[in-house]
């Protein structure tokens, strides 16, 4: 079967009126178990501005962490230290903004932080995937337990809808978010309702399985011009997916890059990212709704 692409555009005049403008006031912190049983994760939480209950998404960071770059090469372990640079207020634009975007939808927001309660806050340049300092927070067989215990977490609070929690990923939180989602293929029902991963990788490195599948709708954003992962790779997984039935869908957008919905000005400086990050903010929401 031939590969299904779709090439997003979208008339730029009206580009404004669909991203938040900034990231508004700090996120709550707050402190939950990961599924493994073992670790105390810190989170940050964005929390619409009417009364609950809301539905609610978990928000998965990438392997630079969720904390902004001119602070996260100075963090130390983050749960419950007060003294490290890394926190609510420090968190990067691209989280901050999207935080900012599900919360005045009227979701619940949660980024956890798989790295700083295992003494890694500062996160991992570009290409380390085959650093071993990475195998403790691996998005195969460690991150996935985050994103379950976010989840758990999650149902357990009065102002969110038990029934109505999403998942959202990028990059290697994206493939983590891929995991996620091929894990509840063999879980009692009462997972996420539905996923959205944004440029993952794909490959046996990233992915449980080469032969995906899924339970929920998985929907898939791609960059063409990505120069960390590779979107053929996620085409050969992804596609096969799709053509068997499972639910899931890709976009791909020609010429953005990886990290595209980066909302700093040297990333929307190139046209095709800016096109991305605006069709993808316009879109999220109508993926997942209420």
């Amino acid at each position: 079967m031939a590969r299904r692409k779709f090439f997003a555009t979208i008339m730029m005049a009206c580009a404004g009126s669909l991203v938040a403008a900034g990231a508004g006031a700090a996120p709550e912190t707050v402190y939950f178990a990961s599924a493994d049983g073992r670790t105390q994760l810190a989170g940050y939480l964005f929390v619409p501005p009417t009364a609950g209950p809301h539905p609610a998404v978990v928000m998965l960071h990438g392997r630079a962490g969720p904390y902004s770059s001119n602070v996260h090469r100075g963090c130390t372990l983050v749960a419950r230290d007060n003294g490290s640079p890394c926190n609510a207020s420090t968190l990067s634009k691209r989280h901050a903004a999207w935080g900012t975007y599900w919360a005045g939808r009227g979701y619940l927001a949660l980024l956890p932080d798989s790295f700083g309660p295992r003494n890694k806050a500062h996160g991992f340049g570009r290409f380390s995937h085959g650093n071993p300092d990475r195998d403790d927070v691996n998005e195969r067989t460690v991150r996935p337990l985050d994103a379950e215990g976010a989840l758990r977490y999650l149902q357990s609070r009065r102002d969110v809808t038990p029934g109505k929690i999403y998942l959202q990923g990028w990059s290697n939180g994206a493939s983590t978010a891929l995991n996620v989602m091929y894990r509840q293929t063999s879980l009692p029902s009462g997972g996420f309702r539905a996923a959205i991963a944004l440029y993952p990788g794909c490959g046996p490195r990233a992915l449980i399985s080469q032969d995906y599948k899924a339970a929920s709708p998985v929907t898939v954003f791609l960059a063409s011009g990505d120069q960390e992962v590779s979107p053929a790779v996620c085409h050969r997984v992804l596609d096969s997916a799709e053509s068997r039935g499972e639910p899931v869908r890709i976009v791909e957008y020609a010429g953005a890059t990886h990290n595209f919905d980066d909302p700093g000005k040297k990333r929307q400086s190139v046209d095709a990212n800016s096109t991305a990050r605006e069709d993808v903010m316009r879109r999220a929401a109508a993926l997942f709704g209420n």
